[in-house]
């Protein structure tokens, strides 16, 4: 196999990748959605449970102490990966819709009341969209949405335009799951604190692709979810500031959040971020995470940049010359994993299907973001989304490919359904 991109990253990466080897192995480019796993990261939740599984924070044994200093190491690898000033602003959630439904339900409920605003932008996935809704719903608040382009950028003077002192929160994607735009969040933070809101951004589909320093950001909370950066499904995280983190009531309640508890005295809760951790965590989830995070260290960032703007710019040129294949938004200006594509006349499920007839696995659809597609006037798209393994020889495959698409059943008798 040659380098998928010379000088950058070697074809040695795609041997990482177990699911991916072999002469059946899939054309995976549904990367958006879950990464495949390196077997570091299958090998570290294997050790864990092999060599040192047990509950944490909890028991004074060897194995006790063992789970617990792999799951503060992971923890620590986390807040150095997101340039946290400390590892205690790191806590550690299912997914990131678990950290966003945190923040709506225990920072929401205490900064955002009757009259009040909660800013989102027009590109939210559902998760980052459905809990804001919801909370203004039940407190009497206004959702208010702040325009973006065909291209999925904020129009930064219109945000600016909604601030006000009646804003007090403000959630946004730094970069869109349907078309890798990569919005301006640090600006959108300074805007949002000069008139004091509060700012949660959604990192799920950044921090595979960009090297993400919250502290330059200066957001107030940035969540991800492990399963897309090459760790295991069932962990994510949300990393708030750790003034902000220590005012806060617990999320949930129960073992391993409190110092000691009566039946009628006030309970003593424990400091973050174990007061947001009830119950026993996904250990060798958080484990599997940090392995995943340094699997993407080690490779270097730089060089994960060189390679998606390799493919990114490789799959804008591959379809360039296919007169019914349309790129939707403008992919190139900042490369960052994603190209969204439509087939004139064919239904999206009808070229995902087509796709997956010939070994390619892609999205197709609205990708938990209805409300944009709505604003974009399609029925859905058909996703290409990059990760380290994946080559410019797919590229070329899937270019093949998609030249040889026809209308199918849901062209013929479901034109404008969708779903997901």
């Amino acid at each position: 196999m040659s380098q998928v991109h010379p000088g950058v990253l070697p074809a040695a990466v795609r041997e990482d990748f177990p699911l991916l080897l072999g002469a059946d192995a899939p054309v995976y480019l549904d990367n958006a959605a879950t990464t495949q796993k390196p077997r570091v990261v299958i090998d570290a939740v294997a050790d864990y449970y092999r060599t040192a599984n047990s509950n944490v924070g909890r028991g004074h044994h060897r194995l006790a102490m063992a789970a617990t200093d792999r799951y503060e190491r992971a923890r620590a690898t986390v807040a150095r990966f997101l340039g946290a000033r400390h590892a205690d602003e790191v806590v550690f959630t299912a997914n990131t819709t678990d950290s966003t439904n945190l923040v709506a339900d225990v920072v929401g409920r205490r900064v955002v009341g009757r009259g009040d605003r909660v800013v989102v932008s027009g590109l939210e996935h559902n998760s980052n969209l459905l809990p804001w809704r919801r909370l203004c719903e039940q407190v009497g608040a206004e959702l208010v949405v702040a325009p973006v382009d065909a291209d999925g950028r904020v129009d930064l003077p219109a945000f600016a335009a909604l601030m006000g002192p009646r804003v007090r929160l403000v959630a946004a994607a730094h970069v869109s799951n349907v078309l890798g735009t990569v919005n301006p969040v640090g600006e959108m933070t300074a805007e949002a604190h000069r008139h004091g809101a509060l700012v949660l951004v959604d990192g799920a589909q950044a921090v595979a692709h960009l090297p993400v320093d919250v502290t330059e950001l200066g957001a107030d909370f940035y969540c991800f979810s492990g399963h897309k950066v090459y760790g295991p499904m069932g962990v994510g995280v949300l990393y708030g500031r750790r003034e902000l983190l220590a005012d806060l009531p617990p999320y949930r309640v129960g073992g391993g959040t409190v110092k000691g508890v009566s039946h009628h005295e006030p309970v003593r809760y424990v400091p973050a971020p174990a007061r947001f951790e009830a119950g026993t965590p996904n250990v060798a989830g958080a484990v599997g995470l940090a392995a995943g995070l340094e699997y993407l260290l080690d490779l270097g960032m730089p060089a994960v940049r060189a390679h998606d703007e390799s493919l990114v710019g490789a799959a804008l040129e591959a379809v360039a010359d296919l007169d019914d294949v349309v790129v939707v938004g403008d992919p190139g200006a900042t490369p960052c994993g994603i190209v969204s594509l439509s087939v004139r006349g064919i239904h999206p499920y009808d070229v995902g299907g087509h796709l997956d007839a010939h070994g390619i696995a892609v999205r197709c659809g609205v990708h938990c973001a209805s409300t944009f597609l709505d604003s974009l006037g399609l029925v859905g798209t058909v996703r290409l989304s990059f990760a380290v393994y994946n080559t410019l020889a797919e590229v070329d495959h899937v270019r093949s490919v998609l030249a040889s698409a026809r209308p199918g059943a849901w062209t013929a008798e479901h034109p404008t359904e969708r779903f997901l």
